[in-house]
């Protein structure tokens, strides 16, 4: 789906005058970003911009950030970040990951508190495992675990 499709279907829900006024821009311009690419008569929006964005930097905490915010977490598929370790060497991995959260987690808590830089590393930790262990239930789940080996051999 392109970005202006979704954006057209989001309208559906959400006026276009309504998330015009919400963010204070005309609602022409907010009409525009529901429409194809700039050459043919939309506009730049959002969404595409962020694509960029991301393309440009090649930084994910830009996607996290934005799923954070909505509530949510972002996931790497495993397609695109090919796991370390080949099966029993991978659910070792998975054990690693969670037993160094733990560590970050009792760390940070041996004090009775947790600064905002502890709860970085935790947060940091945490995403960490998750990609981890997505990568390897993707594999179970998919019967092929071509990339979990492909990364072992390299």
């Amino acid at each position: 789906m392109q970005s202006h499709e979704l954006l057209r279907e989001v309208f559906q829900k959400k006026t276009a005058k309504e998330i015009s006024d919400d963010l204070g821009l005309s609602t022409s311009m907010v009409y525009k970003w529901a429409q194809p690419a700039a050459n043919e008569g939309g506009i730049g929006n959002p969404l595409d911009r962020i694509e960029a964005l991301i393309g440009s930097t090649g930084d994910q905490r830009i996607v996290q950030w934005i799923c954070q915010r909505a509530g949510g977490f972002f996931i790497l598929n495993p397609k695109n970040a090919p796991h370390p370790h080949f099966l029993i060497p991978a659910t070792n991995q998975i054990v690693q990951e969670f037993a160094d959260l733990l560590a970050v987690v009792a760390t940070a808590a041996a004090d009775s508190q947790i600064t905002p830089a502890e709860a970085g590393k935790i947060r940091e930790r945490w995403e960490e495992l998750k990609t981890v262990t997505e990568g390897f239930v993707a594999c179970c789940e998919s019967g092929n675990f071509g990339p979990l080996k492909t990364a072992r051999e390299s």
